[in-house]
């Protein structure tokens, strides 16, 4: 099992860091981009009594990450690089709609929820988007007319290939 998650939280934090309370913001008060309402939900989940954001402890700040947002995306299943992409996303912009997009970026039903087709999808979509660039290739070659049945067969079999390869 991989595990990227302390780096990617890392960087997150560079940018989630610090203690803000600005009207400005509909999050409200925040510290290190867990917002006032973010951290009374997750201590209701535990059990536990609200309590002033500004006084998180780093230990709750990674365990709500990890939790709400993280495990919620399915960061450990994702492709490197991927994983930290939709993470970001997911914390800037709400878990669904990081999900969501992600799902339409790869070609699977939009739920908002990344389940194992996305996954599969995820894992499969470069290989596969090189392996189309080189059936259009293909086609444009003057050449199409009479090779083109064995290469459209040669294709279609790489592609079931690449979607084995990525269990």
């Amino acid at each position: 099992m991989k595990e990227n998650f302390p780096q990617a939280l890392k960087q997150v934090l560079k940018y989630e860091g610090g203690k803000v309370d600005d009207p400005r913001d509909p999050g409200g008060r925040t510290a290190y981009g867990v917002t006032q309402d973010t951290y009374d939900a997750w201590r209701e989940k535990q059990g536990l009594p609200d309590a002033d954001v500004f006084t998180i402890s780093q230990a709750d700040v990674a365990a709500i990450y990890r939790q709400e947002y993280w495990d919620r995306i399915r960061g450990d299943d994702l492709p490197d690089g991927v994983d930290f992409a939709v993470f970001d996303f997911a914390v800037n912009s709400g878990v669904t709609r990081a999900a969501r997009t992600l799902q339409g970026v790869v070609g699977v039903t939009q739920d908002g929820m990344i389940g194992p087709a996305t996954i599969q999808a995820s894992r499969a979509y470069v290989a596969l988007a090189v392996t189309n660039k080189r059936l259009a290739f293909m086609q444009s070659l003057a050449i199409w007319p009479t090779f083109g049945k064995g290469w459209s067969a040669r294709i279609a079999d790489v592609k079931a290939q690449v979607l084995a390869l990525v269990k």
